[in-house]
């Protein structure tokens, strides 16, 4: 989940994320079984992963099971520390981990705390995967699988019908991907919807939408953003990071944001509440906006062509911890949830996009609709292209300095700095974190 994002990727549920970092002192690896009784594995997840009924289907199948899962709706920026906390302590962590592609780099330094899925039968699933989620998941010296792959992002604009209607625009889909084929005319649009006062903004956070429009630029050019493929900080040197920079700042600078901080609560009550007209918006986050928006949004929201060429934006993997004291039942449960069944099941429950080609060709997936988002086909719109989607590669410490570069984007946004001042923090405090 996919998803940083997560997948950066995940609607923040305070509740559940706040029970995330309550159970932690019990430890997912560390928890009690019965000795007459099945053996419990737990899930760390962040985010709607999807996995609800598959769990089910697979206790039902394995009575000696007990599956768990902590996480579900909680803020990436929560949950991968602890993470991070536990596999250091060498315990604490679930049997199956959920690890976020922008993080993925980052965990694979310490190849140690995971067990090899290679050891365990991985390696006749590599067909099971697109060719670039498989390399992903393996150490630099390809001697090891750290995770399998889960979903991958793709890219659309997920948008409210009725707030488009207020403001007398299209509200078809087709027509409304024609009002946009760059992101200079998405803005352009957006000060039209602005100008007819619907007492909604045009878009959910700046943030959110930098993020797709950096993706997108260096999918389709270098195939890198905030570090190169040897490891080097380029975010001053690599024009995607900046052509991305500048078109957000048009953005702010036209009063198109409605500056609801991602994942917040203010965020998620914006959905509620339709602040906000239009959302970038991978696989993913379909789950998400429904999740947020609620019984009330069914029918109003809509999916069209995101503005440029196509993206990724998110896509996890899941591993198994060496501090598991149930590793061979781990691994079993690791590879069913990203089998192509299991990645169609996810997909049909919350939305993130199999990174399986079988599942990507299963009609299950080419011929779904979301009744959600007005019987979107959502299979055409994510599925058509996934194969083809270029994936953008993320460096050792990608999630800290993306949190500062779109830290700096939301000092611009609320007015506190400007798009200048605002680009000198993003690159001076990029340097720092990259240098922790």
């Amino acid at each position: 989940m996919g998803a940083n994002s997560l997948r950066r990727r995940a609607a923040v549920a305070l509740v559940a994320a706040t029970a995330l970092l309550a159970t932690a002192a019990c430890g997912g690896g560390d928890a009690e079984d019965a000795a007459d009784g099945p053996i419990t594995l737990t899930v760390d997840v962040f985010g709607q992963f999807g996995y609800d009924e598959l769990y089910k289907e697979y206790m039902a199948s394995h009575p000696d099971v007990k599956i768990v899962e902590r996480g579900t709706g909680g803020n990436l920026d929560e949950y991968s520390p602890k993470l991070t906390q536990w596999l250091a302590a060498g315990k604490g962590a679930g049997d199956v981990v959920a690890i976020e592609e922008g993080l993925l780099v980052e965990y694979k330094a310490n190849p140690g705390n995971f067990v090899n899925l290679l050891d365990h039968g991985a390696a006749e699933l590599k067909g099971n995967f697109l060719e670039w989620k498989w390399n992903a998941g393996l150490t630099a010296d390809g001697k090891q699988l750290i995770g399998l792959g889960t979903d991958v992002g793709g890219m659309a604009m997920c948008y409210r019908k009725d707030l488009f209607a207020k403001a007398g625009l299209p509200t078809e889909r087709d027509a409304v991907s024609k009002l946009w084929p760059t992101w200079q005319d998405y803005v352009a649009v957006g000060e039209r919807f602005t100008a007819a006062k619907t007492g909604a903004s045009f878009l959910d956070a700046a943030t959110n939408t930098f993020n797709t429009i950096v993706l997108q630029t260096a999918g389709n050019a270098q195939g890198h953003h905030y570090y190169d493929t040897s490891d080097n900080l380029v975010v001053d040197s690599n024009p995607a990071v900046k052509q991305a920079w500048d078109t957000t700042m048009d953005i702010i600078d036209s009063g198109l944001s409605g500056k609801y901080g991602a994942w917040s609560e203010e965020w998620v009550s914006a959905f509620k509440q339709a602040k906000f007209a239009t959302i970038a918006c991978p696989a993913w986050m379909t789950g998400v906006i429904e999740g947020n928006a609620g019984p009330a949004g069914k029918g109003k929201w809509d999916i069209a062509q995101v503005p440029g060429n196509g993206g990724n934006w998110g896509g996890s993997y899941l591993a198994v911890p060496k501090q598991s004291k149930h590793q061979a039942e781990a691994i079993e449960l690791a590879k069913f949830l990203t089998s192509a069944k299991g990645q169609i099941g996810a997909f049909k429950a919350k939305g993130p996009l199999p990174s399986s080609p079988q599942a990507l060709d299963d009609p299950a997936i080419t011929g779904s609709t979301n009744a959600y988002f007005s019987d979107a086909p959502v299979g055409q719109i994510f599925a058509t292209g996934a194969k083809n989607l270029k994936p953008v590669y993320m460096g050792p410490k990608n999630q800290a300095v993306r949190t500062e570069v779109e830290n700096a984007v939301r000092t611009v946004e609320l007015g506190q700095r400007t798009p200048d001042q605002g680009w000198t923090d993003a690159v001076n405090n990029a340097k720092k974190a990259a240098a922790k």
